[in-house]
């Protein structure tokens, strides 16, 4: 009988992702649950300290600002760095950056779009991501034809 391990990202996907590379050929049936607790664990790091970050800031939602600040500050965070560059900087936000709460009228939607686009940025010229994968969405690129894995 096998063991039903709990992971929070679908174990079947990351499967899917791995063997979606040439180079991959068998993936052992512990490998991808490995793959799913580490993403885990990365995510839970990076949303625990872009919490405090929060916290820091007296606001009441993570924004995306939040997160480029974390990722900027946090060594741990440096291979993130070129993905956020391009995210709007807290202070650039009509003046009121230390305002509780944020204004509830798209200031934080604003920055979460800017950290959209530079997600968007960065994965141009590279395979699909994992977590857009893992999300169940197929990001295709317009300017991609059938040599999608060809640029490394």
């Amino acid at each position: 009988m096998r063991k039903k391990y709990k992971t929070k990202f679908p174990v079947a996907r990351i499967k899917k992702i791995m063997q979606m590379d040439e180079d991959v050929g068998k993936v052992a049936q512990a490998t991808p649950i490995l793959i799913s607790k580490a993403l885990e664990l990365f995510m839970q790091s990076l949303i625990d300290e872009a919490c405090i970050e929060t916290r820091a800031k007296n606001a009441k939602r993570l924004t995306a600002a939040h997160l480029k600040k974390t990722i900027l500050e946090k060594d741990q965070f440096d291979f993130l760095r070129d993905i956020v560059e391009n995210v709007a900087d807290p202070q650039g936000d009509s003046g009121n950056g230390g305002q509780k709460g944020g204004s509830g009228g798209g200031g934080g939607a604003a920055a979460a779009a800017d950290f959209a686009g530079a997600m968007a940025a960065a994965r141009k010229g590279a395979p699909v991501k994992l977590a857009d994968r893992i999300k169940g969405k197929a990001v295709v690129k317009e300017e991609d034809e059938d040599d999608d894995y060809d640029n490394e």
